[in-house]
This record gives structure tokens, sequence and C-alpha cells, in this order.
């Protein structure tokens, strides 16, 4: 079953999306091919170009940074993680790199920094974002063989922040107290040595090379394909940074401005894709709002037809119960009378039952068909298509379903109906809980030679002992907003199916609901 997509990280690129990042990288590889020739040419220190350039790039990666772990968070996902604590790295090196900058903010660079000192800040700060898109194409592609995301556990945000921290002070204390461990970079404030140049960009290049590679080997997303553009740019600056000789010339500057352009591509996507996910999210919640209307006009027209078809055998019973009542009431009561009234009366609640079936089987569709089915297979299309409720209201969920258990004869729909029902319910149960883990279990197994089971089990608040017999009676509810239908429809239906749907209390908390259905063998 299809579902829908609501985030950079699943969605898939349109054919303008496409030409408009190829457009990109022709001009970020145009701009290399021109500045090539004239690129050792000497310019010198331009005040307060390194300190503008330094706060783009610082607030373009911070700002991608917290766009994608919002993104982490929801798809619970640890190659979001990876990607925005790349960025987070990338961003916060800028500050050391910018204070040890020679003629920067002081003539020789703050922080006590000596002549190398800036360069292997770059150098980290260069592999920062390669590595990260790396392991966040090879993590994407570990969590979607792995498991569904409503059975991954939480993003770690915490953790991802403190890691960054704790390296980016790594490496600002190595370059700095630890300058002398490090090999030579510059002859002096200006002049570099070439051959420890190539050394470091051939290594950011393979780096590059080996994201994009990784990238372009799995299903690809519009996060993806705006990564593939950045690293372009990425991969350029580097080609154009090999063959530098100077800190100060024309090329060290063209390499600056396109790291910031490939900094302001990711940034600049992640927040126009997001207004557009957020606008279509939107409008698709208008649109639902105005189903729900028609529905509910649809149904009132429905009410109205059962209550007027319901009405008249009604009225003939309670005619009858009050016929046979005066037959029993008299002086001299003629039972005879009375048995016939009531004969009269059952007849008229039998008509009663006649025009509820007649209405039921006016909305039966070529989906009340039953077929074989996996209950397996359909608990866990459901737990997909939960998915995004179960993450947003920070749910984990645990399948253990036996691989024994054999096909049974159901209208699919139908079954999916309860098991959605029962989900949802489980959801509601646990939004009020705070100190302990939100988590759903779904379990089947092969109970006997007739029957399969399936259960699915919650921490949530339960049901008192008191309520127990009365949950699946019509229009009860332990809800505000319910309509107490919900579990007593879903009863119906695994019993129109030959089977049970019962509750017990869980296992300390929560509560556990069970439904036993006949199998096919």
């Amino acid at each position: 079953m299809a579902q829908e997509t609501l985030g950079l990280f699943d969605t898939a690129p349109v054919r303008q999306e496409i030409r408009i990042g190829l457009a990109i990288v022709a001009l970020v590889f145009i701009t290399l091919i021109v500045a090539t020739p004239v690129h050792n040419i000497y310019v010198g220190a331009i005040p307060g170009l390194i300190p503008a350039l330094d706060a783009g790039m610082l607030v373009c990666d911070l700002i991608s940074a917290a766009i994608l772990y919002a993104q982490a968070v929801v798809f619970r996902s640890r190659a979001l993680t990876v990607l925005a604590s790349g960025y987070v790295i990338s961003g916060l090196l800028l500050i050391p790199w910018a204070l040890t900058f020679p003629g920067a903010f002081s003539a020789a660079g703050l922080l006590g920094a000596k002549v190398n000192t800036t360069g292997w800040i770059a150098v980290a700060w260069r592999l920062s974002v390669p590595i990260a898109v790396f392991f966040y194409g090879w993590l994407k592609r570990a969590d979607a063989t792995d498991r569904s995301l409503a059975e991954r556990p939480p993003a770690r945000i915490v953790q991802g922040l403190l890691i960054s921290f704790a390296l980016v002070i790594f490496v600002t204390l190595l370059a700095t107290l630890g300058h002398d461990l490090l090999p030579s970079f510059f002859i002096d404030q200006n002049q570099v040595i070439q051959s420890t140049l190539i050394t470091v960009n051939v290594v950011v290049i393979a780096w590059t090379v080996a994201a994009m590679v990784m990238l372009l080997r799995q299903e690809r997303s519009v996060l993806d394909l705006w990564l593939l553009v950045a690293l372009s740019a990425w991969l350029a600056q580097s080609l154009l940074n090999l063959p530098l000789q100077s800190r100060f010339s024309l090329g060290a500057y063209v390499f600056l401005v396109l790291t910031l352009v490939s900094n302001l591509i990711v940034m600049l996507a992640l927040i126009t894709e997001s207004n557009r996910l957020y606008a279509r999210l939107a409008l698709s919640t208008a649109a639902r709002d105005r189903e729900r209307d028609a529905r509910l006009i649809s149904m009132d027209a429905v009410a109205a037809a059962i209550a007027h078809e319901v009405a008249q055998p009604l009225v003939a019973a309670k005619l009858s119960v009050s016929t046979a009542l005066s037959w029993l009431n008299r002086s001299e009561p003629d039972t005879k009378m009375a048995i016939r009234s009531l004969h009269e009366a059952a007849d008229s609640s039998e008509r009663t039952f006649d025009v509820i079936k007649s209405v039921r089987a006016t909305f039966v569709t070529e989906e009340g068909t039953r077929s074989e089915i996996s209950l397996n297979d359909l608990a866990r299309e459901t737990a997909s298509l939960m998915d995004r409720e179960l993450a947003a209201r920070k749910v984990s969920l645990k399948l253990s379903l036996d691989d024994s258990l054999p096909p049974i004869l159901a209208n699919r729909v139908q079954i999916q109906r309860v098991l959605i029902n029962l989900l949802t319910n489980a959801i509601e149960s646990m939004v009020q809980t705070r100190r302990r883990p939100r988590n759903i279990a779904i379990r089947s197994v092969l109970l006997d030679e007739q029957n399969v089971q399936l259960d699915v089990s919650d921490t949530g608040a339960g049901i008192s002992p008191d309520r127990m017999a009365q949950i699946f009676e019509p229009f009860f509810t332990t809800k505000a907003t319910g309509t107490g239908l919900g579990l007593s429809l879903s009863r119906t239906i695994i019993e129109e199916h030959g089977g049970r749907l019962w509750v017990s209390p869980g296992d300390g908390c929560g509560a556990t609901f069970h439904m036993q259905l006949p199998h096919r063998r």
C-alpha cells in the first residue's frame, strides 16, 4: 500500500529540481574552469573579508543542522543525526579557524596560533561534511533495511551535539597546543608547502567522491539531491585548492566563495523544501477537513434514513406492547389477546433488525469479499501505515510475529480497520503517560489446530476492572471525544469472521487486546 511522504528524507526529487541542481553544478564547474588559469595571482589580505565569509558559512551550517536534527526526530534516523552533527562540527570549526586566521582579527591570529594552526583546523573543517555525508548514506541504507520507522529508537540528538562539541574542542587543542605534533603545512603566514597541500586535497577529494558514490548507489530523496549538488561544489573547490601556492591568492578567495556557495545550497534547499512540504501538508489537512465535513453531512443523511426506516417497526412494537398491557390490566384479563399482541411486538422487533441489516448491506462493496491473507503481513503493513502517528507521539513499536503462522480467510480491509483501531486506542492511552516509556507490542502466535491469535499490548493508562466488561458495549467510551463505537464494531467484525476479541490487563501497566481468528490449514 502506498504511503504518503512527508519529509525531505523520503520524498523523491521531481524533474524540475533535478534540472535546477544540474544547472547549479554546471555553473560551479564553469567557475572552476574560469578561475583555474588565474588562481595563483597574488591579491593580498582583504580586511574584513574572512570574518564576513566565516559568519555566513557558520550561519548556513547551523541552520542546516537545526533543520536536519528536526527531521531526525521525526524519522528517528541515525543517518540524519550523523549528517546534522557533521554540519555542527563544520560550523563550530569555523570559529577557531577565523580566530586563528592571520590578519582576520590580529596579524598573527588569536588562540596562541602558530604558522600551521589555521591550516590544520581547515583540514578538519573540510573533511567534516564529506565524512558526515558518507556515513549518512551508509546509515540511511542500514535504517531502510533494518527495521520500520516505528521500531527504531528515538534519535540521539543530545549525544550527537556532545560528540560534535568534543571533536571541535579536540581539533582546536591539537592544532594549537599540539601544533608541533602535526606535519608542517605552511612555510610562513602566506606560502604553503605544496606536497602537504596536495596530500590533504587528495584525501578530501577521495572522501567527497566516496560520499557522492554512496548517495548515487541508493534511492535518492530531495535531501540527497541537494547534498550531491553541495558535494559537487565541495569537489570543485578542492580541485581549485590543489595547485594553490599562497593563502592570499585569487584562487584561495574563490575557494572560500565556493565553500560558502556549497553551504548556501544545502541551507536554502532545506528551507525551501521544508516550506513546500509544509504548504502541501496544510493543503492536505484542509482537504481532509472538507472530506470529513462532507462525510458528516452524509452520515446525517444516513442517520435520518435509518431513523425513518427503524421508527415504523419500533412504533408498531411499542403499540403492540401497550395493547398487551391493556389486555392484561382489564378486570378480566384476556391472555390470548395479550399473547397475540406480544407476538406482534416480537415480529416488529425482527423487522427492526431486518431494516438495520438492509442498511448495512447498502454499504457493502466489492471489498467485502474474503480471501486468504497473512496476518503477519497485515500487521507489518498496518504498522507501516501508522509510522507517522507513532513517531509524532514518540511511541516505539515492537513486532514479535510467528513466521509459521498459517493464512486466514478474511476481509483484508475489515481486519486492517480493527488493527488500526486497536493501535490508535493504544497510542491515545499513552498520551498522558510521562514517566514511563511509551511502547506498543504486536505479537502473533499459532494458538491451536484451528485458530491463530494476535495480541496488541501497550504501556498506557490501562482499563479499570469495573470498565473491563463494558469496554466493547456500543456508545461506551473512556475518551472525552470518543464515540464508543470503535471497539464495538471491531468485535462485531471479528465475530463475523468466526473469531473472538477480548481485553486483559497488561503486565504492570496498560492493556492487552487479544484477537483470535480461525486459520486455513
